[in-house]
């Protein structure tokens, strides 16, 4: 993949109508040349990052368009026409139907505000219809997903933002990335494997506002005390590139005052090996998003690395993450976590065994099978 070669276009205030400047002793420019009698369609396509048959689309069916043709043909944007365009894509990407979406834009800011439905329930929703109007096949999902995609493939970056910061604040950071998040993320992936070298810049804007909503989501590092639980090390295998699941996993132990080095894409063996004996931590989590990539060779080596005095040395537990590792041979009792809550629960019972064999409370040797943590 390469990176996207532009910047997403900058987003307008809601409500607000959008300036028509007009550079003084400049060529005449698109903007200048229009300003006297609006924008056209092109313009404002690249203005607000919709595509111009998207906004032809919506002036014939919910007649969201402008008010004035020039010479009864050309189309021109007035900075009133904007507002309620503008009003009409903000709501779009907070996954309001369109046709809603319009009714609302056109019935003034103090209706658009209301048409924003209550706060759903937190089990799935199902949206309207399979189809989302954005190109991407997201199925049976959260309104607040197929808003996701649509600013995600219109490249608005201040509509991702701040969508990604509500769902987190609404739902809570493992909903939001089981059900909002990484449905996006894969939906956004699928379109990119199979459209040849399009929506590579979807992929790479959608993936990077994710990762900093996480870190937001996480904060700083919580402070612990020397008799607390030892760290969980998150690393993705050699050869694996994608961190998103891992940095959700990072903010979500974060969030229950959980210690965690992160390490990132494709960690070397040596440099993992070096890691676990320095650190000494209650479990490594091994990421792998593709069967290429799982190594269960790996993961019986890091099970068994040992640390600490002779009579008291210890081994941390081993925790295979990710779709790559299904269908590996695993060692005996190891459990691969089949998401994001499934791996919190895991990992906080190993930290509170790890804290408990620490201070003596407990036994600390575990069950004596590979991948948990114990005494030799």
């Amino acid at each position: 993949m390469t990176q996207s070669e532009s910047a997403p276009p900058e987003p307008v205030p809601s409500g607000s109508a959008p300036p028509v400047p007009v550079p003084s002793g400049s060529a005449p420019s698109e903007q200048s040349a229009s300003s006297a009698h609006g924008l056209t369609t092109g313009a404002v396509a690249r203005r607000l990052g919709v595509a111009p048959t998207t906004l032809r689309s919506w002036d014939r069916r919910y007649g969201i368009g402008p008010a004035a043709r020039e010479d009864g043909r050309h189309r021109r944007w007035t900075p009133e026409d904007l507002a309620v365009l503008h009003e009409m894509c903000r709501l779009t990407s907070s996954g309001i139907p369109p046709a809603e979406a319009a009714r609302a834009a056109l019935a003034g800011p103090a209706s658009a505000e209301a048409a924003p439905p209550a706060a759903p329930d937190p089990l799935p929703r199902p949206g309207r219809r399979p189809g989302s109007g954005n190109g991407l096949r997201l199925g049976a999902v959260r309104q607040e997903c197929r808003g996701l995609g649509r600013a995600a493939v219109r490249l608005d970056a201040w509509a991702v933002d701040d969508l990604l910061g509500s769902v987190i604040a609404q739902y809570g950071l493992v909903t939001a990335w089981e059900e909002v998040m990484a449905p996006t993320l894969h939906a956004v992936g699928r379109k990119w494997e199979t459209s040849g070298d399009r929506y590579v810049e979807v992929e790479h804007l959608l993936s990077w506002h994710v990762s900093s909503a996480l870190r937001r989501a996480a904060g700083p590092p919580p402070v612990v005390s020397r008799s607390a639980a030892p760290p969980v090390l998150l690393a993705c295998v050699p050869g694996e590139q994608h961190t998103l699941a891992l940095e959700a996993l990072a903010a979500g132990l974060a969030e229950v005052g959980l210690s965690t080095l992160m390490f990132g894409a494709a960690v070397p063996p040596e440099a993992l090996d070096q890691a676990v004996r320095r650190t000494g931590p209650a479990a490594v989590v091994l990421w792998s998003q593709g069967r290429s990539t799982a190594s269960p060779a790996l993961a019986r080596h890091v099970a068994d690395t040992a640390w600490g005095v002779k009579g008291a040395r210890a081994r941390p537990a081993v925790v295979p993450a990710g779709p790559g590792w299904a269908g590996q041979p695993l060692a005996p009792g190891t459990v691969r976590p089949g998401g994001l809550r499934e791996a919190l629960t895991l990992l906080r019972g190993l930290c509170d065994a790890a804290a408990g064999a620490g201070t003596g409370s407990g036994s600390g040797s575990g069950s004596g099978r590979p991948g948990v943590r114990g005494q030799s």
